[in-house]
């Protein structure tokens, strides 16, 4: 599996323009400034796959990126960004929640978080949501070049202290678009859950998966 073979397939307002719900897919989600197109073009090595912007709040469809038949990666809209016109933050706020709730074949969450200020109140409700779904989440906590490697050690040990508190299958890595910090650990996570649904599928099926020693 490589995120590098990812390709843009469509946008869609919402999840009924989305393709058959059915495959595996894993969903990128969090505030709007939080570097998420930046981090999407990182982990495909691919500069221009999402678009970037100087403006928060750019995100505004449900955008997927096939990477091999029936596997997807799925930017979803930035949520939390003030300046936005409330009519068009509710439209923004419908689609995600519609997809979260109803999408069958989300098998992962990766949620992007500025690692300057993190873990905020809608940060948070994202979380949960994965927790109460029992869905695996992996916590990438963005920009962590703008930190010294103390301070980034110190804010990484204190998310995972308080993540630790739900029990859940979690993950959390500091990264950096900038500098690949965290591309390859979160690369890694991201392909495991699309590996781990093959293995599932195999057994559901009564076919024991290959295994070199």
């Amino acid at each position: 599996m490589h995120l590098s073979k990812a390709t843009f397939t469509l946008s869609a307002p919402d999840i009924r323009r989305l393709p058959a719900d059915s495959g595996i897919e894993v969903a990128f989600a969090g505030r709007s400034n939080a570097g998420k197109s930046s981090a999407l073009n990182t982990l495909t090595n691919q500069r221009g796959l999402a678009r970037t912007s100087k403006t928060p709040g750019r995100t505004q469809l449900i955008n997927i990126f096939e990477i091999a038949e029936n596997k997807r990666l799925v930017d979803l809209p930035g949520y939390g960004f003030a300046k936005v016109p409330m009519e068009m933050k509710k439209k923004w706020q419908k689609a995600l929640g519609e997809y979260l709730e109803k999408r069958e074949c989300l098998k992962g969450l990766v949620i992007l978080m500025d690692i300057r200020h993190p873990l905020k109140d809608l940060d948070m409700d994202l979380i949960q949501w994965a927790v109460d779904g029992e869905l695996p989440v992996l916590a990438l906590l963005t920009k962590s070049d703008k930190l010294s490697q103390g301070k980034v050690s110190g804010q990484v040990l204190a998310v995972r202290k308080e993540l630790a508190a739900l029990n859940a299958d979690i993950k959390v890595q500091a990264f950096s678009s900038l500098k690949r910090t965290g591309s390859e650990q979160a690369d890694k996570v991201i392909c495991d859950w699309f590996q781990d649904e093959n293995l599932q599928a195999l057994s559901e099926l009564g076919e024991a998966p290959l295994i070199e020693e």
